[in-house]
């Protein structure tokens, strides 16, 4: 049997035929199926095998103030990230040099006092630093030429206290008084991490969860509902996004000193759904609940959205990696695959809110490349925050999570030619788009071959995951197999060389004989 060398020489993924379940795949399949191909003519993929179109879709999160500045004054904005959608996919699947990204998240892109967005103080404008409505507009047919979906956050819990909904309440005679929480006296308790929850304004005290600047809007008022429910709408219809990031969303209505998971939160999101998918019945809805599976899988049994962010995987993956066991990522796996329908999850490694995944690998490139690789084989939908294809490092302070994208080895990382709004990493010589993709063994181009495979592949995107098991300690090994393919996914965790390993998956579909391509890296099956 093939020998697994280890970390530094990594990763196998074995194209299996054999006799099938369901209808039989050809006796000679070629190791290089063509990709998913998305026409601008024929339009958007419409799904895999009864699946909807985001389990065909690898997404990609973007901070739009640190993609790519094109008018130089240090921010980066929606013109800048037209430019640079060929990186991310130039719409011809010949082609090898772009990431084959075929879904945007925007973080958030409305109008907003701060520099990150999550205090909204106007749902219906795009945020001027980052352009117009007319400038989104126009990203939205240039990226659907490219058969790129995008889908925006959507702060719907809370506004800033800039915004004139809020500014209006300070008036108790006000008609928007009641579009937040006031009392008159404040409540003893204090907020799920023991944060200060009641502020002080003019007399009177208003609910704020996370600060003074961002107040909760007041869901039981039926006029708030139906506000945001314009909102969503405003951005299907008119803005034309292809669904919605949902942030904090847990806690979006409050029972007493109930906070969170709360049946009216469920209930109301539950009808935001439904009136989403009236609008555009392919929307996507994805859930930020950070809590562990069993808290967020109600939400998706439920119908309150279609996805929901797997934060247990993504500890799970850094956890595998650095220990170099494959409990940690199996275990999450299996309760994943368990725990939600068949798919509908979002996998990830780190987001904008955590320290970046390099950081946490110890700035080691195996082990990102490992990382990733559990990533982009796993079942869900997989999500890749921005940079983290070419290894960008940060630790809090978020802004140092959000630090400009490293495109050149030239000054400011090729981000802008003005100052950029906030420093770039040191090491953006090294860690670059440019000098990178020149570097065929690199992270960049590890990750470019791992989405490809995906998106050629409908066993990764689409299949069953069976755990298969192993004699070999560090080595960690499933199946994803569809009714037409199966393909082996192998990862040697350890440090050290892995060789005359069995496998065995017991009752699984496999029936036969059995012939194997080496598809990550063509090498030769014995």
């Amino acid at each position: 049997m093939k020998r697994l060398q280890g970390l530094r020489v990594l990763l196998c993924l074995a194209l299996l035929t054999a006799c099938w379940p369901g209808p039989a795949p050809s006796p000679t399949p070629s190791p290089t199926p063509e990709p998913v191909a998305v026409s601008p003519i024929e339009g958007m993929p419409t799904g895999t095998d009864g699946f909807p179109w985001w389990n065909d879709t690898v997404f990609y999160e973007i901070f739009v103030r640190s993609f790519y500045d094109s008018d130089g004054d240090g921010i980066g904005d929606i013109n800048g990230l037209i430019q640079k959608l060929d990186y991310l996919n130039d719409g011809d699947p010949e082609t090898t040099d772009d990431l084959g990204i075929t879904g945007i998240w925007l973080m958030p892109i409305c109008q907003s006092p701060s520099y990150h967005g999550y205090d909204v103080m106007d749902y219906y404008t795009v945020e001027e630093d980052y352009g117009t409505n007319e400038d989104f507009l126009c990203l939205i047919e240039e990226a659907h030429k490219r058969g790129i979906r995008v889908i925006v956050d959507m702060v719907f819990n809370h506004t800033s206290n800039q915004h004139p909904w809020f500014i209006a309440s300070l008036d108790p005679d006000s008609e928007y008084r009641d579009w937040y929480i006031w009392v008159n006296e404040p409540p003893k308790w204090r907020g799920p991490w023991r944060q200060k929850v009641w502020h002080y304004s003019r007399g009177a005290y208003y609910y704020g969860l996370f600060w003074s600047g961002m107040p909760d809007l007041n869901y039981k008022n039926p006029e708030v509902s139906e506000q945001m429910l314009d909102v969503a709408r405003f951005w299907l219809e008119e803005m034309g996004v292809d669904g919605f990031r949902l942030d904090a969303i847990k806690f979006l209505i409050e029972e007493g000193r109930k906070l969170e998971h709360t049946e009216a939160t469920l209930a109301w999101l539950r009808r935001f759904h439904e009136f989403c998918k009236q609008i555009a019945p392919d929307a996507l809805t994805v859930g930020e609940v950070w809590d562990p599976v069993v808290k967020i899988a109600p939400y998706i049994e439920g119908g309150a959205f279609d996805l929901a962010f797997e934060f247990d995987t993504a500890k799970a993956i850094i956890e595998s990696v650095n220990t170099g066991s494959r409990h940690p990522i199996a275990l999450a796996h299996a309760l994943a695959v368990k725990s939600y329908p068949p798919g509908q999850f979002a996998p990830f490694i780190t987001n904008h809110d955590q320290n970046r995944a390099m950081s946490q690998l110890g700035n080691d490139w195996a082990k990102a490349k490992l990382a990733a690789f559990l990533l982009l084989t796993s079942p869900g939908v997989p999500f890749i925050y921005y940079g983290e294809e070419i290894g960008m490092t940060g630790r809090k302070p978020d802004e140092r999570l959000r630090t400009p994208m490293q495109w050149s080895p030239e000054e400011s990382a090729g981000f802008t030619t003005g100052r950029p709004w906030e420093r770039v990493n040191p090491d953006f010589k090294e860690k670059n788009v440019q000098t990178l993709s020149q570097d065929p063994d690199s992270l960049l181009n590890f990750y470019r071959k791992l989405i490809s495979l995906r998106n050629a592949h409908e066993a990764l995107r689409v299949g069953d995951y069976l755990k298969v098991k192993t004699d070999a300690k560090g080595l960690y090994a499933f199946l994803r197999h569809s009714d037409d393919e199966g393909i082996l996914v192998l990862g040697n965790l350890s440090d050290e060389e892995v060789s005359d390993y069995r496998l065995d998956m017991g009752e699984g579909p496999l029936e036969g004989e059995v012939a194997a391509v080496e598809l990550l890296h063509r090498a030769e099956v014995t």
